[in-house]
């Protein structure tokens, strides 16, 4: 049986919230997985620790369930994936760019509200930039919770020997036939959690689905930089790639532009962040989605950010959070807030062309709003959109911008 933590705590008492053997989603989370749900926090100010751990905390303890019945066993290895990703600057204060990556107080509250439910075994995941990812106090949080924290740097000698990687077999590989992620991600008994960042990037927002990339082993994780990490890609990487993956990559480039891509119509060399390179990043990111399985997706909106998702870029203090079963509806609906039309993000698109998806129209994602632990139905133009510009296909001369160029989704919708 499922049981709401209200429920549980009336029939128990909080002091056996630990002693069940499993956990779950909340009941209406677990039967809508097709749903996105939108959650608002009461946070006055970015920097206010206290509400953003406070926010964190209750929203876990609301849409995370105690069970006695096969769920998820509180022995499960738990795969964080925040955006750690954070960068300083001479010219700019710390605070000013504090948008560049997952909150770490409100991650703080997901990880305490799991907690209480008797999980102990927490894998904190991140392939990139190493050097800061206690810039904002990531690391501090995993040493005071006992999350365990990966090694990012494997030798290339290493890569078919290493008990700390995990191989998969793409299915339909475009470029990488097989991709390795850092363990425990895709090992038997785990169980991942996505807690994302609502922001704007060269891919236009990173949010959930981006997010997954940093669980690839580096220099796998390199999607972005086109050609130089494909044909050019190093000995040990271009062995798991497929061999015709030029070829490959190539059709599908010249069947999306002539289908109208939004501005693929610009010169394309292959090289970030062009046209090309923008295919490429597409799938790869389809190639990693293949073949992994999310328990539930979060992106974190308690402050947006626009720009270039390190250095360029403001912080905007909306309070929203997104979750969902569904990351490819996820990430939709979390577009549209941002201002931006999801039929001209080319990803989405792209990931429904090959099954990952099933629709990158944001009007037929049913919404709901998560209101003291129920949900409410809503319209897409109920909720308050954000402008959140990006760097993302800019045409020559183009600064911050958004793709919100009107698009025909009945004419596009296969």
């Amino acid at each position: 049986m499922i049981y709401t933590r209200r429920e549980f705590l009336a029939s128990l008492g909080a002091s056996h919230l630990a002693s069940m053997p499993y956990f779950g989603l909340h009941p209406f989370i677990e039967a809508h997985p097709k749903a996105v749900f939108v959650y608002r926090t009461r946070v006055a100010h970015k920097m206010d620790r206290v509400a953003k751990l406070a926010a964190g905390l209750e929203l876990g303890r609301q849409i995370f369930v105690p069970m006695d019945r096969p769920g998820v066993p509180i022995t499960s290895k738990i795969v964080l994936k925040p955006n750690m990703t954070s960068v300083r600057s001479r010219s700019r204060p710390d605070v000013e760019n504090w948008g560049t990556g997952t909150d770490p107080d409100f991650y703080e509250g997901i990880v305490l509200a799991l907690k209480e439910l008797g999980v102990r075994q927490f894998y904190c995941i991140e392939a990139n930039l190493r050097w800061a990812w206690n810039y904002r106090g990531f690391v501090e949080i995993n040493d005071r919770h006992g999350i365990q924290m990966n090694e990012p740097e494997i030798r290339p000698c290493d890569y078919d020997r290493s008990p700390d990687l995990v191989w998969s077999e793409v299915p339909d590989a475009v470029v990488y036939r097989r991709i390795p992620h850092y363990w425990p991600v895709n090992a038997p008994d785990s169980w991942l959690l996505n807690i994302a960042k609502w922001k704007a990037h060269g891919m236009c927002m990173t949010q959930s689905v981006k997010n997954e990339q940093g669980l690839v082993v580096a220099p796998y994780v390199r999607f972005c930089p086109g050609w130089s990490m494909v044909t050019g890609a190093p000995v040990h990487v271009k062995r798991n790639i497929c061999e015709d993956a030029e070829a490959r990559v190539l059709r599908y480039f010249e069947s999306h532009r002539k289908m109208g891509y939004y501005r693929y119509d610009q010169p394309a060399e292959g090289r970030y962040p062009d046209p090309l390179a923008h295919e490429i990043w597409c799938q790869k990111t389809c190639d990693n989605q293949s073949v992994l399985k999310t328990g539930l997706a979060m992106i974190e909106g308690i402050y947006g950010r626009d720009g270039d998702g390190f250095h360029l870029g403001q912080d905007y203090l909306t309070n929203l959070v997104l979750f969902s079963k569904d990351k490819f509806r996820l990430d939709v609906i979390g577009l549209w807030l941002a201002g931006h039309e999801p039929g001209n993000v080319h990803l989405y698109r792209v990931a429904k062309e090959r099954g990952l998806s099933d629709t990158f129209n944001p009007w037929e994602i049913p919404i709901y709003e998560w209101i003291d632990g129920k949900p409410v139905p809503r319209k897409l133009t109920d909720l308050p959109r954000t402008p959140l510009r990006s760097v993302y296909m800019r045409q020559p001369g183009e600064d911050l911008h958004l793709a919100n160029e009107p698009f025909d989704y009945e004419k596009h919708s296969l």
